[in-house]
């Protein structure tokens, strides 16, 4: 394997494409107007693993640097996302079946989303990763047990996405839309991490991550994984936002969402701050046409202090 450089020398100083024209005019207007608060910063989902093999598509090859596969991936020069022009399900999220049919609709949407992308990336775009719906405290997975938080999984080119159902269901209790922002938002960010983990993105990651001989690098890679999940996310739900729809109340509880997720106090710095987990989600929820939509969630390609 390459010899891996140190993160802070990647850095450069300006944001790629349309995320230098991304504003914090929104930042205050959805935490004002959401119906719930919360005094520390919600739960952005917890790790995304890689272990073993991935699907070969038509030009994904781990024969590439790590630095090749995460800053110049194939996947940042693909075209606009495909609205799948799915409608969200009117359900009630107060039970285990509630949160399944509404993930489960929301999935499809993303999965048809990034076809197009990833066949451009020449990823194997067929493969899906399974939903999985958990409610005891802990999951056991393939990647191994995680506690009470959503996750991804790849294991020798088979993928799963596992939904903590009882984190929603809590939403619900004290806000339905707020509700339905976060599971679109946790659903998307997951989903995110599979197309990382189809384009190479995620393996390359977690073995630059192993390669850091310091914690603060090690953190800061694990940061520019998650914040782009975060975009990628964000850009399929803005890719969809017309039929979906996300606007008026749901538009706004998203926002709020997307601005008060991140780091959690006590824990480890791996998720970025909440100010940087808005900006990227942002960044890819308002990506123009213009531009190459992934491209626009090059977290690698941006200064430390964007994914701190």
């Amino acid at each position: 394997m390459a010899t891996v450089a140190a993160l802070a020398g990647l850095a450069v100083t300006a944001l790629p494409n349309a995320q230098a024209a991304q504003t914090s005019s929104t930042t205050n207007t959805a935490a004002t107007a959401a119906t719930a608060t919360t005094a520390d910063p919600l739960p952005v989902g917890g790790p995304a693993f890689s272990i073993g093999s991935v699907p070969q598509g038509d030009a994904v090859t781990t024969k590439s640097s790590t630095l090749n596969l995460v800053r110049y991936n194939r996947l940042y020069k693909t075209g606009p996302i495909t609205p799948s022009k799915c409608k969200e399900v009117n359900v009630s999220m107060r039970t285990l079946a509630g949160v399944q049919a509404y993930v489960s609709q929301h999935f499809r949407c993303t999965y048809a989303e990034w076809a197009l992308p990833l066949k451009q990336a020449g990823a194997a775009y067929k493969v899906a990763p399974k939903l999985v719906f958990y409610t005891s405290p802990t999951a056991n997975s393939y990647c191994g047990a995680v506690t009470r938080t959503s996750f991804f999984c790849g294991y020798n080119g088979k993928a799963w996405i596992y939904i903590y159902a009882p984190e929603i269901i809590s939403f619900w209790g004290s806000s339905p839309t707020l509700a339905r922002a976060y599971a679109t938002q946790v659903t998307a960010h997951e989903y995110g991490h599979h197309v990382q983990w189809l384009t190479g993105i995620l393996g390359a990651s977690w073995a630059r991550q192993r390669a850091f001989s310091t914690y603060a690098a090690q953190m800061e890679e694990s940061r520019r994984r998650e914040l782009q999940a975060s975009c990628l996310g964000g850009a399929s739900i803005g890719a969809n936002k017309r039929y979906y729809p996300m606007s008026g109340g749901l538009y706004t509880q998203w926002l709020y969402v997307v601005n008060n997720s991140g780091d959690q106090p006590g824990y480890p710095r791996d998720h970025g701050s909440t100010k940087n987990h808005g900006f990227w989600s942002k960044a890819g929820f308002n990506a123009s046409r213009s531009y190459t939509v992934a491209g626009n969630c090059n977290t690698w390609n941006a200064n430390s202090t964007y994914v701190a």
